[in-house]
């Protein structure tokens, strides 16, 4: 039996000058309610005293229709729980009138505007759709402290506070904007004080939010290439012109950027772990773009979403650490870090744009939301998110060390792997004749999710790989992954 959702009160109006009896109205209000699926099988209905009471009638017109509903089958009732939508009807119920579709109806042109349908249709590919061996952005769930998390949840909900109840500070909760503004300047080398930390809901809000602020429609921006997918739709959305610049084993090539387009207004790189090739941008790279940008007045906007990860040396510090010109936005997010569902993120703007990114920013969204920021901030301040981050960084090692290993027995030195230093994914070039992307459809059909490499170019001749994400595949999984991998490739296809 499926289980019963919420009770809420249906959207009824009664009209007491009608000629139909008010018995009848309420009857035809629930029918049509179900027939639309405005009500869901197995879904509540309000007691009848309480619907009376709503629509300001006698309860005996309740009462009759209720009835009448519950002989016809529409209505079922359940000892001691009340009356629900029943859960056996069928999925298509015939109904007296049907509302014409907009596709059948006879209008006026329905104009959107242009910059939202320059974005491709939400479809999502097959290799988003799993959780499971290979997938990106997967942290290790399992290892995840769930139940210290509960625990703060729990305290919250115990001891509730009635002003969390109201619109928050657009910038944040300031508790947890203070322990962000810790853990940055200490661990990832960014100068930065409380008041210039912008709470987001993960590094996509940030994203638009720099777009927003920084970019106006055809002013141009420089993307990696290959490059983040969503950061280069969040581009589209603004209207801006995206020059794709290349990425090498060095990161962004900044000569070619200027080649391409010197006065670009801003860019949007990953630095210390390029998204998808995983490169490091060195250090030379960096005092180039820091230096292009301040000769040219141009902005580069940070993406620091999983530097927290690396193997074979310490993390890398900050771009940001480096700027002595305030030209940096920086932004990172705890999806990575923690679980993806939380949907937290931040923003660092230099000090004299904090206002102007505020105000988009409340424009936007208004506020974050409160309960999960106060937990959040809670989990820091003990000492929790630190300790997770060392186990994880441990974890992870292990479980990249396992994938290059299979990896290596099953391919040897015929394909090429980038990114191993640091994060949760690595990418794996394949030779000439592979289609990346028809095979991760094939992969997925079978649960492995194989995120296919030449979706992330701009250009008209992408590479063919792989990125692999190991982050929720644990070592003793990892051999058999590794094997159905293999298996797919067909190794006398050029492996």
């Amino acid at each position: 039996m499926r289980k019963a959702t919420g009770t809420f009160l249906p959207l009824i109006a009664v009209d007491r000058r009608s000629p139909q009896p008010l018995h009848r109205q309420v009857y035809d209000a629930f029918r049509a309610a179900i027939a639309s699926r405005g009500l869901a099988p197995a879904q509540q209905i309000p007691s009848t005293r309480l619907l009376a009471s709503e629509l300001g009638i006698s309860r005996i017109p309740v009462l009759n229709a209720y009835s009448q509903l519950l002989a016809e089958g529409y209505f079922e009732t359940r000892v001691g729980a009340g009356t629900f939508v029943s859960s056996s009807l069928p999925e298509q119920i015939e109904e007296p009138q049907q509302i014409p579709s907009v596709a059948r109806t006879k209008s006026r042109p329905r104009p959107i505007a242009r910059l939202a349908s320059r974005l491709p249709s939400y479809e999502p590919t097959p290799w988003l759709r799993g959780l499971g061996a290979f997938s990106v952005s997967q942290p290790a769930l399992d290892a995840f402290p769930l139940k210290i998390w509960a625990n703060l949840v729990a305290r919250r909900c115990r001891n509730p506070l009635t002003s969390s109840l109201q619109y928050g500070d657009p910038m944040g909760l300031r508790d947890l904007r203070e322990a962000i503004a810790v853990y940055l300047r200490t661990s990832r080398a960014v100068r930065c004080e409380r008041d210039q930390i912008i709470v987001v809901s993960g590094s996509q809000q940030a994203l638009d939010l720099a777009a927003r602020v920084l970019l106006e429609p055809s002013t141009a921006a420089w993307i990696e290439e290959p490059g983040y997918w969503l950061a280069r739709h969040v581009l589209m959305a603004s209207g801006c012109r995206i020059v794709p610049v290349p990425v090498d084993e060095e990161g962004l090539d900044v000569r070619a950027g200027i080649k391409k387009c010197g006065n670009a207004r801003a860019a949007f790189i990953a630095p210390s772990h390029q998204y998808p090739l995983g490169v490091t941008m060195s250090a030379s790279r960096r005092f180039q773009l820091l230096d292009w940008a301040r000769r040219s007045g141009s902005w580069v906007v940070e993406d620091d979403y999983d530097s927290e990860y690396r193997y074979d040396s310490k993390p890398i510090a900050s771009l940001q650490g480096l700027d002595d010109t305030s030209r940096v936005i920086y932004m990172g997010t705890f999806s990575k870090v923690l679980f993806p569902s939380l949907r937290a993120g931040y923003i660092v703007p230099p000090p004299d744009l904090v206002d102007r990114f505020l105000a988009m920013r409340h424009a936007m969204d208004v506020s974050p939301g409160y309960f999960y920021q106060a937990v959040l901030a809670e989990f820091i301040a003990e000492g929790h998110f630190s300790r997770h981050i060392r186990r994880m960084r441990t974890l992870y090692a292990e479980r990249r060390a396992k994938l290059v290993e299979c990896l290596g027995r099953e391919f040897g030195s015929s394909m090429q792997l980038m990114g191993t230093q640091a994060g949760m994914h690595l990418c794996m070039k394949l030779p000439k004749g592979f289609i990346d992307y028809k095979i991760s459809a094939e992969a997925a059909r079978q649960n492995l999710w194989l995120w296919p490499l030449s979706p992330t170019y701009m250009g008209k001749s992408p590479q063919h790989g792989f990125i692999l994400g190991f982050g929720n595949t644990t070592t003793a999984e990892m051999p058999t992954v590794v094997g159905h991998l293999a298996a797919l490739l067909d190794k006398r296809s050029g492996f």
